[in-house]
């Protein structure tokens, strides 16, 4: 491919993007095959397909986050090399990447500054927070310019990674599942503001999701990859949701995510399954499978007057009461940012308690490892490879985390290293993690198996309590349909489940009772079964 030199100064509207043959591997891996690809411009175009299938590779790629082996890029018909991150930027091709790349410790304002293609010596900060703040009336939601990331929820984060793309107003704007930390409300806001965005020409969009109802509601076009290749495209119009899957399945039924999207979809004909783009909350409970409800008798779970701090030093928890019952799963939705991750920080041990009590099957519970164990208290936290694996070590030793140091995998003060891989090797066959093996260290695997990792070790043995912080995110739909199975089987196990999630489709599917979070307090409490989404999303957003 001969290197092209980008124009100084790209033109402004939306770009066509063409891909032919792109290929690229990782030693003996094959993570994009020959993929070719067609994006209109001024357009948005989705991308579907499993964990793996090549997705973020392809548009990493054309973002010149990584350089294809074979194949090559066309930008408004000339072909280009993009060799790094500032050929495409000068290109006009920003991108909004599923994990964070913000400046943790500087301010909103800061990064949005920091995201420019040139930043000043000088900067006249009255000046660039009036620009910042006109920037921001034009945006479908707010954030402080004062505020840091590192003291943010993820959706804010996520809301950050966008403001700073649409910033440097990009021709092409690629985004890697940008709705999963979002509440529905503030997900049709974000993806109206994107799709008006192209429409009116000033933009060409390419979306990565596992969402078929944001597919249906907001692309104009889509292509399903699967193993590293593209194997079906189609205008929007002229397919749905059970065609996609079942490209997305692909031709090997044998494997675990086939299995598990044939198992979602087998029973839906096409109008059932179109039914998951309308939004009404009886629709999605319509889907969900029939409650289980075990022993409801007596309470697993009990906070009492809960409080803590949030990382401004101003309280985040004002008192929370709840109870979980054994053989229930009790929902808390809420905007991000309103207490659920000090909640659940608080709970776990990641942040001191000011006042109020935890109980788990009535006995106190301060979250020492000890009491994990005796009280068999277990937790999938929100990021997983963040907060709840050491990423340099083998995905052996994060399954061992937890119980190392118990028989059979320590013996007269022996760690017996053959035991931790022997169990590895049987959880990675039995959840269908796709790893090089359990010596791989952890981060090399994507996220969707990270999860799947996690789950696998807290889902072992018997549970009292698992506390679940949006336990999807950024999954494609069979792993979702996975992890969705086993939470039910914990809860038709006689645990008690505490599902914090920013999907109100999650907890209206799943949940037997919600509850409703807003500036640290619970504000509303209703049976899963008797929820309206108006009311939900009512008091998520302050409503009294």
């Amino acid at each position: 491919m001969r290197q092209l030199v980008p124009p100084a100064k790209p033109a402004s509207g939306g770009l066509a993007l063409e891909t032919y043959g792109l290929t690229k591997r990782f030693g003996s891996l094959v993570a994009m095959d020959h993929v070719s690809l067609r994006v209109e411009a001024g357009t948005v175009h989705a991308l579907l397909g499993e964990n793996g299938a090549g997705k973020s590779t392809l548009v990493k790629c054309v973002a010149g986050f990584q350089n294809a082996d074979q194949g090559s890029i066309m930008i408004d018909g000339r072909e280009q090399a993009i060799a790094n991150p500032v050929v495409a930027r000068a290109l006009g091709i920003g991108m909004v990447y599923q994990h964070f790349t913000l400046a943790p410790g500087m301010t909103v304002a800061e990064n949005l500054v920091l995201a420019s293609r040139a930043v000043p010596r000088l900067i006249n900060w009255r000046a660039k927070r009036a620009e910042l703040n006109a920037f921001l009336a034009t945006t479908p939601f707010r954030l402080d310019l004062d505020a840091c990331p590192a003291e943010m929820a993820a959706g804010e984060k996520q809301k950050l990674e966008l403001l700073k793309q649409l910033y440097l107003k990009p021709r092409l704007l690629i985004l890697d599942e940008p709705t999963s930390v979002l509440t529905p409300q503030e997900a049709d806001e974000v993806l109206g503001h994107v799709r008006a965005f192209a429409h009116s020409g000033h933009c060409t969009v390419i979306i990565i999701t596992h969402k078929f109802r944001e597919v249906m509601a907001y692309a104009d076009a889509v292509t399903v990859l699967h193993r590293g290749r593209a194997v079906h495209r189609c205008r929007v119009a002229e397919t749905s949701p059970a065609l996609l899957a079942k490209a997305m399945m692909g031709d090997n039924a044998g494997t675990p995510d086939a299995a598990l999207a044939r198992e979602a979809f087998q029973n839906l004909d096409n109008s059932a399954i179109s039914d998951q783009i309308k939004p009404a909350s009886q629709s999605i409970r319509a889907q969900a499978a029939p409650v289980i409800i075990a022993n409801t008798a007596s309470v697993a779970l009990q906070i009492s007057g809960l409080t803590a701090f949030g990382d401004h030093g101003t309280l985040a928890l004002h008192g929370i009461d709840l109870a979980v019952k054994c053989g229930e799963i009790l929902g808390v939705a809420g905007v991000s940012g309103n207490g659920q991750r000090e909640l659940v920080e608080a709970l776990v041990g990641q942040r001191p308690r000011l006042s109020g009590s935890v109980s788990v099957m009535g006995s106190p519970y301060h979250a020492t490892r000890l009491e994990n164990y005796q009280l068999k208290v277990r937790s999938l936290p929100e990021e997983p490879l963040k907060n709840a694996c050491v990423a340099d070590m083998s995905v052996a030793a994060n399954m061992a985390l937890r119980d190392f140091d118990q028989s059979p995998l320590r013996r007269k003060g022996v760690l017996r290293f053959a035991h931790w891989r022997s169990r590895a090797r049987s959880w990675i066959k039995e959840y269908g993690i796709k790893t090089q093996g359990e010596d791989a260290p952890i981060r090399s695997l994507s996220g969707g198996n990270v999860q799947r990792a996690v789950l696998a070790r807290e889902l072992a043995g018997d549970i009292n309590v698992l506390i679940a912080a949006n336990p999807v995110f950024g999954l494609d739909f069979a792993a979702v349909s996975d992890i969705h199975a086993r939470l039910r089987d914990v809860r038709a196990s006689g645990a008690g489940v505490l599902l914090v999630s920013e999907d109100l489709d999650e907890l209206l599917a799943l949940a037997d009772r919600i509850v409703v979070m807003s500036e640290g307090c619970v504000v509303f409490e209703t049976l899963a079964r008797d929820a309206d989404r108006r009311v939900l999303g009512a008091h998520m957003g302050g409503e009294k």
